[in-house]
């Protein structure tokens, strides 16, 4: 039957980590002092079309440390992920790339994180676990009609 829809495709085809950076604008002076500094994590999810029936999703950290109005450090990371996903109704495109790409793609990322913060000299900062599904019901109740690529930003 030539009308038969064909089976719907979900892949990881690869997750990698994008980018990543680390600044330590305050060190030496600021390692010396007993305090303990506050942190802010921002998070944030994109996703585009990389080739046809093929989309990149990426899931972004922002960690920043500060004593009083100094930096400690600040990790900045993007983890990624290839996805090949095919005949999937439309409507089900845009959850499947908010909440379960993200899903796969996150645990990476803290990973990363939590490394790059323990590999500068610091006591490891653990992401905490995310309800993407949350998070993309929320972004989908705030969002605006616009142009650029969504973004679900979080602090903790």
């Amino acid at each position: 039957m030539a009308d038969q829809q064909q089976e719907p495709v979900f892949q990881i085809q690869r997750v990698y980590l994008k980018e990543a950076s680390l600044e330590q604008p305050n060190s030496p002076g600021i390692l010396l002092e007993q305090e303990q500094p506050s942190v802010d994590i921002q998070l944030g999810v994109e996703a585009a079309q990389a080739a046809e029936g093929v989309y990149e999703v990426c899931v972004t950290a922002t960690v920043t440390t500060k004593l009083k109005d100094k930096t400690v450090f600040l990790v900045e990371a993007k983890q990624a992920g290839i996805f090949e996903i095919r005949n999937l109704p439309a409507d089900q495109m845009s959850p499947v790339m908010g909440i379960a790409c993200p899903q796969i793609v996150y645990p990476y990322l803290r990973g990363n994180v939590a490394d790059i913060i323990t590999r500068a000299g610091f006591p490891p900062v653990h992401l905490a676990e995310i309800n993407f599904q949350a998070m993309y019901e929320q972004q989908q109740a705030e969002q605006q009609p616009a142009a650029e690529p969504s973004r679900i930003i979080t602090t903790a």
